[in-house]
């Protein structure tokens, strides 16, 4: 399928989410489609380094609360309008994560996982101790303004709705693209065998710095969407349980399947929300449900889903 089959596909799918949360417009269901787009996106813009990359980071959080953290700031500094603010939030966060990548991709495996989860806390320390610009442990407080541009006012739940909608699926197109080009190839030679793909000239440093880069982009526009959301930034965006949160959408969606993220964010927040209301053990309950699904699966509810579909298909063969 090419970028127009794939362009079209994300048109439908923004037209059912508009229907649905139109139709139904209950704040439950706006509620949770803003939550989605948010976490949807931040898992994919991970999967980009784990799945494709294969490099397993701990601190993708690091530019999830980069980008909210900076939309936050420019907008209460009033003289930002929206989407300007959310460029230059953008930039921030691909520009952080060109420096903290620099330094992290020369490692492999357990070493760049820990050495992104060091810079995360690191960052996490900073905007804890730097209160007179960050809030501290309090986080920006006084709420975000959101002045109308285009017609568009993320101050309305629905309109928010729709803009993070967008946002998803254009980046899960733009995503997509990269997967799919000889870019993306590249990226999945250098994770089945960097050997190889040393001794055919690719030069292993910066493709994974420009996958590291993307993924840091998008997950900074996901943190964006957070900021607008909350209309606030706090410094839990950058803890490392969020991170863990993405990697867990991702093991329970699927590392394989391009779309595994997105179904395991949904599954995942789906569970959050029942388990919530239904008993004050939530974190136990909801660790214990994820841990019998990985372990009893032993990989992502869409690999197993595909696997299965193969598998049958080839019987019939």
């Amino acid at each position: 399928m090419t970028w127009r089959g794939d362009a079209l596909l994300a048109l439908l799918g923004f037209v059912a989410l508009a229907a649905v949360a139109l139709g139904l417009g209950a704040p439950s269901v706006l509620d949770f489609a803003i939550r989605f787009a948010i976490f949807g996106l931040m898992a994919m813009s991970l999967n980009l380094l784990i799945g494709t990359t294969g490099l397993v980071s701990f601190g993708h959080a690091a530019f999830f609360g980069a980008g909210a953290y900076t939309f936050g700031l420019l907008m209460q500094s009033g003289g930002w309008s929206i989407p300007m603010a959310i460029l230059a939030a953008i930039v921030f966060s691909a520009l952080l994560a060109l420096v903290i990548g620099a330094l992290c991709v020369r490692l492999s495996e357990i070493y760049f996982a820990f050495l992104t989860l060091a810079f995360q806390m690191l960052l996490h320390s900073l905007v804890i101790s730097w209160v007179s610009l960050t809030g501290g442990d309090q986080g920006l407080m006084g709420g975000i303004p959101k002045p109308p541009f285009l017609g568009i006012d993320l101050g309305d739940a629905r309109h928010l709705a729709l803009f993070s909608a967008f946002c998803l699926l254009a980046s899960v197109v733009a995503l997509r693209q990269v997967v799919r080009s000889p870019f993306g190839a590249a990226l999945r030679m250098l994770r089945d065998n960097p050997e190889r793909a040393a001794f055919l000239g690719l030069f292993i440093f910066r493709y994974r710095l420009a996958a590291f880069v993307i993924a840091g982009t998008f997950a900074g526009l996901a943190g964006v969407l957070m900021s607008l959301y909350v209309s606030g930034a706090f410094p839990t965006f950058l803890y490392w349980t969020t991170s863990g949160e993405a990697i867990f959408m991702i093991m329970l969606g699927g590392i394989t399947v391009f779309l595994g993220p997105l179904a395991g964010a949904a599954i995942f927040l789906l569970l959050n929300d029942w388990i919530t209301n239904i008993t004050e053990h939530h974190g136990l309950v909801l660790g214990s449900i994820l841990l019998v699904l990985v372990l009893g699966l032993r990989k992502g509810l869409l690999d197993f889903a595909v696997d299965a579909w193969r598998e049958r298909q080839g019987r019939r063969a």
